[in-house]
């Protein structure tokens, strides 16, 4: 006869691989989490394939893990909770699930009950027939503020696309399928999840990236965690994203780009001003454009070394690539804390 602790052990760790890895960052939703298990496991059970649960809590100062670790042992149910050791943010939170997925497809959604659970099975088919690496999701009827969501994201959405290629409706959703093995080759930073698309283009062709309508549902408890300042840090980041996906490996043409144009400049000024001096006889000491001149060279000098310290730095930073952006505090898994 089976003892309890092997029961356990069979229902967290079953015989035949994980399909499908859910992940959730969480960051203060004790009301939200109770209930998103629920419709996590009500759209999953029609769902023949093997699959886990992975919530990870962003270090959050509510009931949020306690409540989350009351489903732990539940029969049916696969779960694992990553508790971080304070709030790193949700892209942070995000790569953390990511890391310990071990589905071979892995499905991304809110811990706010907006994303709606019962997409994802309709998303794995729709995946899998296409043939895709990232399926996104398109909340194509969004429950949101026209005024400080709607309007917003349409700009950034259509920006985003033009500059990065990736062509979307709606790059902030959050419920998105991926392979297991592309999205891990993909490391997160920053504030950068709302770009995954991006980043995954850069891993696989864009035409392997699609999307597709889910449903949205309005915030039913708590409040949102973004508001019209996430504009501008969407346009920073958006700098950063085209930079890194042109000139990642090789940061000195961008910079060295900028000197030799500068250093153009400044000859040609420079030059006009040695002619007007030596052959026409005007004073140039006190003229401003011979100190646009001077200026200019001394850009194009530091631009030109600031590529050959960047190009220094990407080789480091590609031979040590190996730090963290989160810390793991502790890992639920069944009823007692994993090493």
């Amino acid at each position: 006869m089976r003892t309890t602790a092997e029961s356990v052990k069979s229902r967290i760790e079953p015989a035949e691989p994980i399909e499908l890895s859910l992940v959730v960052p969480l960051f203060n939703e004790e009301e939200s989490v109770g209930p998103l298990i629920e419709r996590i496991c009500e759209a999953m059970t029609g769902y023949t394939s093997t699959w886990e649960l992975i919530l990870v809590d962003d270090g959050s100062t509510d009931a949020t893990i306690t409540n989350a670790r009351s489903w732990l042992g539940r029969q049916g149910l696969d779960l694992k909770i990553v508790a971080l050791q304070r709030n790193f943010g949700q892209t942070a939170a995000m790569q953390a699930g990511i890391t310990q997925a071990s589905g071979r497809l892995i499905a991304t959604l809110d811990g706010d009950l907006q994303n709606d659970p019962k997409d994802i099975p309709a998303m794995v088919g729709e995946l899998e027939r296409r043939e895709l690496d990232l399926l996104v999701g398109w909340r194509k009827n969004r429950k949101d503020g026209l005024v400080l969501r709607k309007i917003p994201s349409f700009i950034a959405n259509r920006l985003i696309g033009r500059i990065t290629g990736v062509r979307l409706h709606d790059y902030g959703c959050s419920l998105k399928i991926y392979r297991g093995s592309v999205i891990k080759q993909v490391k997160l930073m920053g504030e950068m999840h709302r770009f995954i698309p991006a980043w995954v283009a850069g891993v696989v062709p864009s035409s392997r990236i699609g999307e597709m309508p889910v449903t949205h549902h309005a915030r039913q408890h708590g409040v949102s965690k973004y508001g019209i300042s996430r504009t501008f840090r969407v346009i920073l980041d958006l700098l950063s994203v085209m930079f890194f996906m042109r000139f990642k490996a090789r940061p000195g043409h961008f910079f060295g780009s900028l000197g030799l144009g500068l250093g153009a400049l400044s000859a040609l000024i420079l030059f006009y001003l040695f002619i007007d001096k030596f052959i026409m006889g005007n004073d140039i000491g006190t003229r401003p454009l011979f100190m646009i001149g001077v200026m200019l060279f001394l850009s194009a000098v530091q631009m030109i070394t600031t590529g050959i310290l960047a190009e220094m730095l990407a080789r480091t930073y590609y031979r040590e690539d190996t730090a963290l952006s989160y810390i793991v505090r502790e890992v639920y898994e069944g009823d007692t804390p994993a090493p």
